[in-house]
């Protein structure tokens, strides 16, 4: 990272960072051209779950090339002053790289969704019928690089 002082090393921080985040932009590349897509997701052990319809742009992308960057941010903060070149923002970031598998086993799906429910709900236990299980595709996103940032605090 270019400043070394924004950086964030501690795992604990950037998994507050994480946990805090409303939404993960899902970076994908199709060739050379680049593909985001905001989308509801949850976190585990340097995992990221996320959950789509069975087929879409995103799906054909990722079955070509399976390397994903994702970035999440929480507390941002628009910094306003009189002079226009002194605006700023403040917030603290996490963006990371993996690579996407699809999860075909019911009981993981399922354990995915209860992940991504936990985290918008709160609640860990939610009933799901085999048919909708059935009608999506659950992607796990195995991290192998994860860097956090902080600016303005």
């Amino acid at each position: 990272m270019r400043r070394a002082d924004k950086e964030i090393m501690q795992k604990n921080i950037i998994n507050k960072i994480i946990s805090e985040a409303e939404v993960c932009r899902i970076g994908l590349s199709n060739g050379n051209k680049p593909y985001i897509i905001p989308m509801n997701f949850g976190y585990k052990d340097d995992c990221v779950y996320l959950h789509s319809a069975r087929e879409g742009r995103k799906l054909d992308i990722m079955k070509a090339n399976e390397n994903v960057c994702f970035e999440v941010e929480s507390q941002v903060e628009l910094v306003k002053d009189e002079n226009p070149c002194n605006w700023s923002a403040k917030y603290y970031s996490v963006i990371g790289f993996g690579k996407a598998t699809i999860i075909d086993d019911h009981d993981e799906k399922r354990k995915a969704l209860d992940l991504i429910m936990e985290k918008y709900s709160g609640k860990t236990s939610h009933e799901y019928s085999k048919e909708s299980i059935s009608k999506i595709v659950v992607i796990k996103v195995i991290l192998h690089n994860v860097y956090g940032k902080k600016s303005g605090y």
